[in-house]
């Protein structure tokens, strides 16, 4: 990292997310990119000497993961503590916070602290350097249509239920649903707890989907742009954004959910996914963030990129150039998507391709110069026999009419399917 960065004093945190351990790419193994990944983080936080690495959710790509993503998991931990970071770790939308969180107050005293439970957010993992405590706050991904558990009265650092400005909840009063209200709600009770505990230099990790702009039409058009093509929709009737302004106060808000790296505020961040997973990733730049918390609270943060397993290539044209133009090498150990633009549709096309691109993970077929057929499928069969449809249905997926020995093949097989069809009556 820049030395100017590492000569100013505070807690050292290194924030990512968004792992998704057990993920393919359109069936591609990237096991070994994740683990590549998982080994680059490794040696920042040693090299770094790095206070924790907060883990923003998402830890998994499914509820029930694969053993051999469990097992990538397990070494990851086992290594950071060998170098002496200590980690912090919220469940995503994608995880299963029961199963993820299974022993969380054991690993506790390991170092390792798993936030999953909605109802202990406002229990923070109190971190110490030379200038004092630095209290991280774990928000797991909150389902709007759960809400929170109710607040126990007995709890300190908690409004009482007697207090004047508490929320009390009623079986009479419905709760408000949706994403804005749920987190409006943890926000809450994380400052309440803060300012019970006297709390000076707070550190908040959450998973949702947080966008920037002064009113909602901002905020609308932020979240569109803040989208990639592989996050799981958490919409909650309509909208499932909230405001970046909900953090304000906090020294650092460590975001998890989106998978592209961005700065919504100096303090409010995702660090977004290690690896691109989906072609509307490539162009994105990977990494974490290392942040610095100082004395007075300021808080600094340097981009650490992540290491290219492998690139996004998509490529469109005619079969022939693809596999012959000089302009295409530099992409043949890519993960390619191709569009063939030829007239008709080549034979044993992604057999070809692959013999020059060998990571080819999606191939498609869009003409030059076809229209879309904008009738309906009624209108479209009305008054044809079986075999003109199907000669049609040939000429759609090939753009070639069907030649005279696949009629006569198409015509036999109407032809035994009808003589069946009569024997069964």
């Amino acid at each position: 990292m820049s030395e100017g960065f590492a000569t100013v004093p505070g807690m050292r945190f290194l924030h990512t997310s968004d792992w998704h351990l057990g993920r393919s790419l359109h069936r591609a193994d990237l096991r070994d990119a994740q683990a590549a990944f998982l080994d680059h983080l490794i040696e920042t936080a040693r090299a770094e000497r790095v206070d924790a690495v907060l883990v923003a959710g998402d830890i998994y790509d499914r509820a029930i993961p694969p053993v051999d993503s469990v097992e990538l998991y397990e070494d990851a931990l086992v290594r950071l503590r060998a170098v002496g970071t200590r980690v912090i770790l919220i469940s995503g939308n994608h995880d299963s916070a029961r199963r993820l969180g299974v022993n969380s107050e054991l690993v506790d005293a390991a170092g390792v602290h798993l936030r999953t439970r909605p109802g202990r957010l406002a229990e923070p993992v109190i971190l110490h350097d030379e200038h004092g405590p630095v209290a991280v706050y774990g928000v797991p991904y909150l389902e709007p249509a759960v809400g929170l558990p109710a607040i126990s009265p007995a709890d300190p650092a908690q409004p009482h239920a007697d207090a004047p400005d508490a929320e009390v909840p009623d079986a009479e009063v419905p709760r408000q649903r949706g994403h804005a209200a749920v987190l409006g709600e943890a926000v809450a009770r994380i400052r309440a707890g803060a300012t019970a505990s006297g709390a000076t230099r707070t550190v908040v990790m959450v998973h949702a989907w947080v966008a920037g702009g002064a009113d909602d039409e901002e905020r609308k058009e932020e979240a569109k742009r803040q989208a990639s093509g592989s996050e799981r929709d958490i919409s909650i009737g309509g909208i499932g954004y909230v405001p970046v302004s909900l953090f304000d106060g906090f020294n650092y808000v460590a975001l998890g959910h989106l998978h592209g790296q961005q700065t919504l505020t100096e303090h409010v961040r995702y660090s977004g996914s290690p690896l691109p997973y989906s072609f509307s990733e490539k162009h994105h730049k990977k990494g974490s963030w290392l942040v610095e918390v100082g004395i007075d609270g300021k808080t600094r943060a340097e981009r650490v990129p992540a290491p290219v397993y492998r690139r996004l290539t998509e490529l469109s044209g005619r079969i022939d150039d693809l596999l012959t133009l000089a302009e295409h090498e530099p992409h043949t150990g890519d993960f390619v998507g191709v569009t063939l633009t030829d007239a008709a549709r080549p034979q044993a096309a992604m057999d070809r391709l692959r013999r020059r691109f060998p990571h080819i993970l999606t191939l498609e077929f869009k003409p030059e110069g076809v229209t879309a057929d904008r009738r309906s499928y009624r209108e479209r069969v009305k008054g044809r026999d079986d075999l003109t449809i199907a000669a049609e249905f040939v000429r759609h997926v090939r753009n070639t009419e069907a030649t005279q020995p696949e009629r006569e093949l198409l015509e036999a097989a109407f032809a035994s399917a009808n003589d069946t069809r009569e024997g069964d009556r």
